[in-house]
């Protein structure tokens, strides 16, 4: 049972998270263990890891220091460490890269130990430069091959069919350097949003690209089989694809695999090919990495809005993380050998911070501004130093990571370091709910949200600093936080005093040279990379993502994602008013049928059988549809049958044909299948598949599309609990109740 004084020190919405997805389970599902009982096994199992250097009473004294560091949320470590210390699985770190090599048996394998690292909870990069093109050339065969975007379908249906450890679905990013012959098709494989749903794309942008885009030239390809120049591109035909696609859906980003590489500790072990889902851990092949997050909001001290930094506690901490994360290494179950080798020989970590926009607001400091960049260099910057010094204290204590002697430390004769890397900044999307504050280093997403509860009411959740400010300010009112949480921010919002206005930025209130500045000062002093999502308005044009992945280039990042509001097909849409409208009360008279139709009937592979969808129209445009599958008077034929009935229904009494297709498209259920190379989610997306290609085929609609409410269209809608998700480092996450999808 949750006492009183957990859930008064967690939230509602972390009890809620914790319940859902961490806390451990009997066989029925009933949950057996509390957030205290949680933090405590985390601690006793990764502190155990201290015997093994000598002290028989180190595991109990650094035990309670990392209990004490969890339990009051100044630290929190990755969520597979969360979920696993101190269970069967043990599998605790959060991201691998694995390699995908030139040959049937290479990719396969890959294949095979992904989906041993999706079972135990972990995320998976790829970088699939090293598969030679489409077309080129297959001795053993004397065939062609289909080029690493056929193969990538293959990892994605993979991890649709595997869970992670119940809890956690599957996610990858896939990688291509813009040099090789494929990338234009890679650049196109998201665009449908029909295919590879379980993976982010990025391209591998070298500094040779960059210089032909200034300098408006082509560059060569090369082919990965032969090393051969394989033709030339104009870069700047490439660079506009890629900005075209990321505006129209937020895919691909860009990753600057030159600057990473640049910035490689060991490249005597290996060069950096691809970093994990999220795109702010980049590793060698094989290689995986632990991370963690110390809560910035903990560290001030003073009256809220006129706070100051705590830097010595924050130093404190840090040590303490840095402790934590390479005792984990030592705790880890590796899911493969060879991960495990090459994961001790550097033994990386990535110690992070969240609340940064927390601490912002308790800093009086408006998120766009030269003050909060200057705050986040001096935070960063105190955190690195402190990590490297207690990186090197550990190596006095235990020795230095194996690969030490070959590292770019020893080039430069530094003192020895237990950890080839000590920081990263990640998402943190759920144990910044766990700890209630923002996510990474993002401003705050929205300041109030509608949760829906089990009889259908809506709650509203507001921020815990606005509350405060506004009884303090006494502007605060149930009205305000029902416009607050309609509209998103406060821009348009009345009775809010200015100053405050400034102080509670939300994502959309940042322009985008405000995201990349803030990005660009953490990575100043990030020795990984820096997961930050660029939130655009829904009218940016591709210029201003032109705009922000140049920026981006020219003051450091290490790569840049991009969303913009509401360019995702998932989102929850509605068509703009239209000449049928009706007034309240009013309703509309399906049109009758009349003798004479015509149609098409296409048939669909799902994973209840073959689906048969036939859609009739008259000369007003889509009149029916009738969807048939199995035999009659079954479950799956019911269903299928009432869809149909209710399409039809809808067609005929007006409702644009697009936007029930919309509607339709990317419901899941437990069996997806393929039909002719796209993913088939259920039944019902199998038939928005089929209706989209109707009108594709026989009356491709132009409709001006405009979102219900501001807050449902910034990430969409949770399938799991209605409240709206937020969009960042290439996932959606709702804060509600926790639900991710990467």
């Amino acid at each position: 049972m949750i006492s009183v004084s957990e859930r008064n020190s967690l939230g509602e919405n972390a009890i809620r998270v914790l319940e859902s997805r961490y806390l451990r389970k009997d066989a029925e599902g009933n949950v057996i263990e509390t957030p205290d009982q949680m933090f405590r096994r985390v601690a006793a199992n990764v502190a155990a890891a201290e015997a093994r250097y000598g002290d028989a009473h180190a595991p109990s004294l650094w035990e309670e220091t990392f209990y004490q560091a969890m339990s009051q949320l100044d630290f929190l470590p990755n969520s597979p460490t969360l979920m696993n210390a101190g269970t069967d699985i043990q599998q605790l770190s959060a991201c691998f890269v694995l390699p995908v090599g030139d040959s049937m048996e290479a990719i396969f394998d890959a294949i095979k130990h992904t989906a041993l690292i999706h079972k135990s909870g972990g995320g998976t990069g790829f970088s699939f430069s090293r598969v030679r093109p489409r077309n080129d050339v297959v001795q053993s065969t004397h065939g062609v091959s289909s080029g690493p975007v056929s193969f990538m379908a293959v990892f994605d249906a993979a991890t649709e069919t595997v869970r992670q450890g119940g809890r956690r679905r599957g996610a990858n990013m896939a990688i291509l350097r813009v040099d090789h012959p494929d990338i234009l098709d890679f650049v196109d494989a998201k665009l449908a949003g029909d295919r590879l749903n379980n993976f982010n794309i990025s391209v591998a942008v070298t500094n040779r690209f960059m210089d032909a885009l200034v300098h408006e030239s082509a560059y060569d390809l090369v082919n990965p089989r032969t090393g051969a120049t394989a033709g030339t591109l104009e870069a700047n035909d490439v660079f506009r694809r890629v900005v075209d696609h990321a505006w129209e859906n937020g895919e691909p980003g860009v990753v600057f695999i030159d600057r990473v590489n640049e910035s490689n500790p060991t490249p005597a072990a290996g060069s950096i090919e691809s970093t994990n889902p999220c795109g702010e851990q980049p590793l060698l092949p094989y290689e995986s990495c632990n991370l963690g997050s110390i809560n910035l909001a903990r560290f001030t001290t003073g009256e809220l809005g006129r706070a100051r930094i705590d830097f010595d506690r924050l130093r404190q901490v840090t040590a303490v993380g840095v402790r934590f994360l390479d005792d984990v290494i030592d705790m880890n179950r590796y899911p493969l050998p060879e991960i495990e080798r090459t994961t001790l020989a550097n033994r990386k970590i990535g110690l992070g911070v969240m609340g940064f926009a927390d601490l912002l607001i308790a800093m009086g400091i408006e998120y766009e501004s030269p003050e909060a960049e200057a705050v986040a260099e001096d935070v960063m910057r105190a955190v690195q130093e402190a990590a490297v010094d207690a990186s090197r204290d550990l190596a006095a204590e235990r020795g230095a990571f194996p690969n030490f002697a070959d590292s770019v430390y020893a080039l430069r004769q530094e003192a020895p370091r237990r950890n080839a890397t000590v920081t990263t900044i990640a998402p943190t999307g759920s144990i910044s709910i766990i700890a209630g504050v923002s996510s990474g280093v993002e401003p705050l997403f929205a300041l109030a949200f509608k949760r829906r509860i089990l009889d259908g009411a809506e709650l509203i959740d507001v921020n815990p600093l606005f509350e405060r400010v506004a009884r303090r300010e006494d502007f605060y009112n149930d009205a305000l936080a029902t416009r607050v949480a309609r509209e998103g921010s406060l821009r348009e919002v009345e009775g809010v005093p200015g100053e405050w206005k400034k102080i509670f930025q939300t994502a959309h209130d940042v322009s985008p040279e405000g995201h990349i500045r803030i990005q660009a000062a953490f990575q100043r002093h990030t020795e990984n990379a820096v997961s930050k999502t660029v939130n655009l308005a829904h009218d940016a044009t591709r210029d201003d993502v032109e705009a922000v992945f140049r920026l981006a280039f020219d003051l450091g990042c290490k790569g840049v994602t991009i969303y913009r509001d509401g360019s995702r097909d998932q989102q929850v849409l509605s068509t703009g008013p239209s000449a049928t409208a009706k007034r309240p009360g009013e309703t509309h008279a399906p049109r009758p049928r009349p003798e004479v139709v015509s149609g098409r009937t296409t048939r669909m592979e799902t994973g209840c059988g073959n689906l048969y969808v036939t859609t009739n129209e008259t000369g007003d445009g889509p009149f029916e549809l009738f969807a048939q599958i199995g035999k009659a008077g079954g479950c799956a034929a019911s269903q299928t049958e009432a869809i149909g009935r209710l399409v039809s229904l809808s067609m005929r009494s007006g409702v644009d044909a697009r936007a029930i297709a919309r509607q339709l498209r990317g419901v899941r259920c437990p069996y997806p299948s393929w039909n002719k190379g796209h993913k088939v989610l259920s039944c019902a997306d199998a038939i928005g598949q089929a209706l989209d290609g109707f009108l594709d085929a026989t009356q491709p609609v132009s409709e001006e599309i405009s979102v219900s409410d501001r807050a449902d269209r910034l990430a969409g809608t949770c399938v799991e609990c209605g409240s709206v998700l937020e969009f960042e480092g290439g996932c959606a996450v709702c804060r509600a109740c926790g639900y991710s999808r990467c």
